[in-house]
C-alpha cells in the first residue's frame, strides 16, 4: 500500500501542563486544504492503539524542534535545536491523539508562555484510506500552512526512510541473534549459516523432503515430546508392578535359582558317585571294607573318588566263583554245587580248596550238626 507523508498545525492551549494535541479525533483537513491523496485523514482509537504502543517502546523519545528546521537542516546547512521531546501517546475519546509528560526546554518554555509560538506541527505517515501510520516528529510553528511544504515533505520522506530501514536492521540483527540462540551457533556465524543450518532442521523435520513437505509447528513437536520425556519418567519413578520387576526381587529370584540349581546338581553328583561305589564293590575295585570310606570321600570330593575308581584294578577273584560254581575236578559232591547243603547257606568249595581243606569234609559236618 502507498503511503505518503504530512504535517498538520494544531494550536497549542495547554502547553504549559506538558500536555499536546497532536491529532483531533475522527476526520480532518489541513487549513491549506490538504491531503489530496486521499479525501480526509482519520483518527481513531483503533489507528492511535498502535501509534501508542509504538511510542511505548522508542528507546529515544521523539523530537520537537522549530519550524521542522530537522527537515530543512540537510539543505540550508543550519543547526535544528530541540524545543521539547515526548515519549507517551494517550488517547481521549472524542477529543483525539495526544502527547504527554511533553518535556521542553527553558528556551521553548518561555517562547510559548510569551506567546511566541502558537501552534504545534506533527510530521507523520499515512496510507490511502487517510490512515495515520507513523509519526516522526513535531516542530513548534506559526505557520498552519508552511511555506516550501513539498522540499520539507520530500525531507520527511528520506526521513521515514533512513528511520524504517535503521528499525529493519535493528528488527533483523536481533531475529539473527534469537536464531543463532536456537540453534547453538556462534556469534560469528552468518545469515548464511543460520540458513544452512534451519535447511539441515526442516530436513529432519520433513524425513528428507524439504519445504515441499508440509509445514510443521515446531512448538507443538517440542511440547509433544516433552510430554513424553515426563511420561517416560513417571514410569522410570513408579513402574507399573504388573510389567517391570523391581532390581532386589529380579536378584532374590537369580540366587534362589541358583542355590536350587546347587542343590539339584549336589544330588546328581552325589547318586552318581553312590552308583560309582555299587559298581567298583561289585567289579572288586573296592572292598566292603572301603565303602565307608568311599561314601565319605565322595562327599568331600567326588573328582577324587572319581580318579582312584578309574585307576584301581577289577579283581576278578573277588567278584566270581572260579569254577562256575561247580566243585573242582575230583570232588565228590553228590549233592551238587551246594554239596548237600541248602539253597540259602553260602558254600563254595572253590574257597575250600584256596583254604586248603575238603570240602566234602566240611559239607559232612555240616549235615551231622544238622542231624
Amino acid at each position: 500500500m502507498k503511503t505518503f507523508i504530512a504535517a498538520l498545525a494544531i494550536e497549542i492551549t495547554k502547553a504549559t501542563h506538558g500536555t499536546i494535541q497532536l491529532f483531533p479525533a475522527g476526520e480532518f483537513r489541513a487549513v491549506d486544504g490538504r491531503p489530496t491523496e486521499c479525501d480526509h485523514w482519520l483518527m481513531t482509537a483503533e489507528i492511535a492503539q498502535p501509534l501508542i504502543e509504538t511510542a511505548a517502546l522508542r528507546k529515544t523519545p521523539y523530537v520537537i524542534d522549530y519550524e521542522h528546521q530537522t527537515l530543512h537542516a540537510t539543505k540550508n546547512g543550519k543547526p535544528a535545536p530541540a524545543a521539547g521531546f515526548f515519549h507517551t501517546l494517550e488517547w481521549r475519546e472524542g477529543e483525539g491523539l495526544f502527547a504527554i509528560n511533553v518535556e521542553w526546554t527553558d528556551a521553548a518554555a518561555a517562547m510559548i508562555a510569551n506567546g511566541e509560538y502558537r501552534y504545534i506541527s506533527p510530521v507523520f505517515n499515512f496510507d490511502e484510506s487517510g490512515h495515520v501510520r507513523v509519526i516522526l516528529h513535531a516542530a513548534l510553528t506559526n505557520t498552519p500552512a508552511l511555506d516550501g511544504m513539498d522540499e520539507a515533505m520530500l525531507a520527511a520522506t528520506s526521513l521515514l526512510a533512513a528511520a524504517s530501514t535503521t528499525e529493519d536492521h535493528t528488527e533483523m540483527d536481533e531475529l539473527l541473534e534469537r536464531l543463532r540462540w536456537m540453534l547453538n551457533l556462534p556469534i560469528t556465524s552468518t545469515a548464511e549459516d543460520i540458513i544452512a543450518e534451519l535447511d539441515k532442521l526442516i530436513g529432519q523435520l520433513s524425513d528428507g523432503v524439504g519445504t515441499a513437505a508440509a509445514s510443521v509447528n515446531l512448538l507443538q513437536i517440542l511440547t509433544d515430546n516433552n510430554t513424553q520425556l515426563a511420561a517416560l519418567s513417571a514410569q522410570v519413578d513408579n513402574p507399573d508392578p504388573a510389567r517391570f520387576v523391581a532390581v532386589e526381587v529380579m536378584h532374590q529370584a537369580v540366587a534362589e535359582a541358583a542355590a536350587s540349581a546347587n542343590s539339584n546338581l549336589a544330588a546328581l553328583a552325589q547318586k552318581e558317585c553312590d552308583d560309582l561305589i555299587t559298581a567298583a564293590l561289585s567289579d572288586g575295585r573296592l572292598l566292603p571294607a572301603q565303602k565307608t570310606w568311599a561314601t565319605s570321600l565322595a562327599k568331600s570330593n567326588p573328582d577324587s573318588l572319581k580318579s582312584f575308581l578309574s585307576k584301581a584294578p577289577k579283581i576278578v577273584a573277588l567278584t566270581q566263583s572260579q569254577t562256575g560254581g561247580k566243585p573242582p575236578a575230583g570232588i565228590d559232591n553228590p549233592a551238587g554245587t551246594s554239596l548237600g547243603l541248602d539253597n540259602n547257606e553260602e558254600f563254595d568249595p572253590a574257597i575250600c580248596s584256596l583254604m586248603g581243606t575238603d570240602a566234602a569234609e566240611i559239607a559232612k559236618f555240616i549235615s551231622e550238626k544238622k542231624a
